[in-house]
C-alpha cells in the first residue's frame, strides 16, 4: 500500500471542502482498502467520514429514510425496513458476509468498484483502471462478466444486490457538494461504459451521499430478490432478479423488475415490466414476457449460460412476489 494521509471529517461542510481539494471519502473501507493494498486505487488523502450524521433509519411520511453511513447489518436488522422492505433486508443479507455487512454503509456499497478479476491484476490492460489500455476480458475469463450495457471498452458486471433492490423499489438518494444538493433516482446514479469505463457514476468526487430513500405502499409488500450464485453464501451473483408488483383484480397495476451479474450496472427491464402490467399473473405470461430480458445481450464466450439463466430467475422471482410459490 502507498503512502497516504487520513484525517476525520467533523462536519459535513468541511468534508465536502476536503473532497473537492482532491481527498477522497472513506467509511467502512470495505471495497477501497482493498483496492488500496493492490496498488489499484491509489488516493493521497482520505477523509474519514464515520463521525458525520448519516446513520440514522426512519420513516419520513410516506418514505422510508436510510443514511448513508448506515451499516448493511442495521439496515438489514431495522424494524421499519422488515416492516415496509423486507426486499431490502432480503438483498443485504444475500450481498456479503456478516463481517463485512456489520463494517460496510450503504453509500459505500452503492458506490463499490467492479469485480472484473483483471480490474485488480496491475499486469493486465484494463480500461476500467487505465484508460484505453484494452479489456482483457473481452476474450479472456469472462464466465463472471456482463451481458447487458458492455461495450469494446468493458464487460465488467456491476456488483451490488441492495443496487438492484432500489432499483426495483424506485428508490431515490440525496447528495450534496460543494454549491448545491439534489436529489435523484438511484438508478441514475451509474453509467454505462460505452468508452470511458473509468468514469462509473454520475455523482462527482466531491459530492457526498446523504441518504436513500424509499417509497412506502404496498409493492414493498410484494416484492423479492432472488440471487443465483456459484456457492450459498459470500458470493457475488451470476444472475439476480428484484421484483415488485401490486396486483388489482386478478392483474397486474404495476411491476417493476431489475437484475444483477448480468449488467455492466444494476438493469432495469421496462420491457418486461410492460408486458405485464393488465396481464394475470401466470406461468404463460411470466414467461412471455421473461424472454424480453434478451434483447440486446451480447454474451462472450465463457457466460453464455447467462443467457439461459437470466430468463428463469425472472420467472422464479415473479412467481415468489406474486405468491405462486
Amino acid at each position: 500500500m502507498l503512502p497516504f494521509s487520513l484525517e476525520r471529517a467533523n462536519s459535513i461542510e468541511a468534508a465536502i471542502a476536503v473532497a473537492a481539494s482532491g481527498g477522497r471519502f472513506i467509511a467502512g473501507g470495505t471495497t477501497l482498502v482493498d483496492l488500496m493494498r493492490d496498488e489499484v486505487e491509489r488516493p493521497a488523502r482520505l477523509i474519514d467520514i464515520n463521525s458525520l450524521p448519516l446513520e440514522g433509519i426512519r420513516v419520513e411520511g410516506q418514505e422510508l429514510v436510510i443514511g448513508a453511513l448506515a451499516r448493511m447489518s442495521e439496515v438489514a436488522a431495522n424494524a421499519d425496513v422488515r416492516r415496509h422492505h423486507p426486499l431490502i433486508a432480503e438483498s443485504l443479507i444475500e450481498g456479503a458476509s456478516p463481517q463485512i455487512r456489520n463494517l460496510a454503509s450503504m453509500g459505500g456499497n452503492l458506490l463499490q468498484r467492479a469485480r472484473c478479476p483483471y480490474f485488480r491484476m496491475l499486469d493486465a490492460p484494463c480500461n476500467k483502471r487505465t484508460p484505453n489500455s484494452g479489456c482483457s476480458a473481452l476474450h479472456g475469463l469472462n464466465a463472471g462478466s456482463a451481458i447487458l450495457g458492455t461495450s469494446d471498452y468493458c464487460v465488467a458486471t456491476h456488483p451490488s444486490d441492495v443496487a438492484v433492490a432500489l432499483v426495483a423499489l424506485e428508490a431515490t438518494m440525496r447528495v450534496r457538494g460543494p454549491k448545491s444538493e439534489r436529489t435523484f433516482p438511484v438508478e441514475q446514479l451509474f453509467r454505462l461504459p460505452n468508452d470511458t469505463p473509468h468514469l462509473e457514476h454520475t455523482i462527482l468526487p466531491s459530492e457526498l451521499i446523504m441518504d436513500i430513500r424509499v417509497p412506502i405502499g404496498p409493492r414493498g409488500q410484494n416484492a423479492r430478490y432472488l440471487k443465483v450464485r456459484d456457492r450459498a453464501s459470500y458470493e457475488f451473483a451470476l444472475v439476480s432478479a428484484a421484483v415488485a408488483l401490486t396486483q388489482e383484480n386478478g392483474l397486474l397495476k404495476h411491476v417493476r423488475i431489475a437484475v444483477g451479474g448480468v449488467g455492466t450496472k444494476p438493469w432495469r427491464l421496462q420491457s418486461c415490466e410492460a408486458a405485464l402490467i393488465g396481464k394475470k399473473l401466470d406461468r404463460e405470461s411470466i414467461e412471455q414476457a421473461a424472454q424480453l430480458s434478451l434483447r440486446g445481450t451480447r454474451p462472450l464466450e465463457h457466460n453464455h449460460y447467462k443467457v439461459d439463466l437470466l430468463p428463469r430467475t425472472i420467472v422464479r422471482a415473479l412467481e415468489m412476489a406474486g405468491g405462486l410459490s
